[in-house]
């Protein structure tokens, strides 16, 4: 695995853009190859708030009782008005709230 952040310089503008990336490999072939991939532009203007350890393990709890509901609507208000959400099992990104819903409608229906 690697992450970290860095910075380019758009080549039409000139401007420069900070953003993270993380990669996740698989040996496979005979040699080393990317299986996982995400790039994205840094979250400028705003500030973290704290967080302890145990509120993340408790949000992460309030997004998996709101999985157990089976209700879309509740799964998707669990994200950010401009979250980024990678699907599990799709390869199409959820930028906004009517996208991240439709997923989980989806989803819900495989259990």
């Amino acid at each position: 695995q690697d992450a970290g952040i860095y910075e380019l310089t758009m080549g039409a503008t000139g401007q420069k853009v900070k953003g993270r990336y993380t990669y996740v490999y698989v040996f496979e072939d005979g040699e080393w190859k990317i299986s996982q991939h995400h790039s994205s532009v840094m979250p400028e203007g705003t500030k973290p708030q704290a967080i302890t350890e145990e509120e993340v393990k408790n949000l992460f709890q309030l997004w998996n009782s709101a999985l157990a509901t089976l209700d879309p609507d509740a799964v998707a208000r669990r994200y950010a008005k401009k979250a980024v959400f990678l699907p599990t099992v799709s390869d199409v990104p959820r930028t906004d709230y009517d996208l991240i819903k439709h997923y989980f409608e989806d989803f819900l229906k495989k259990k």
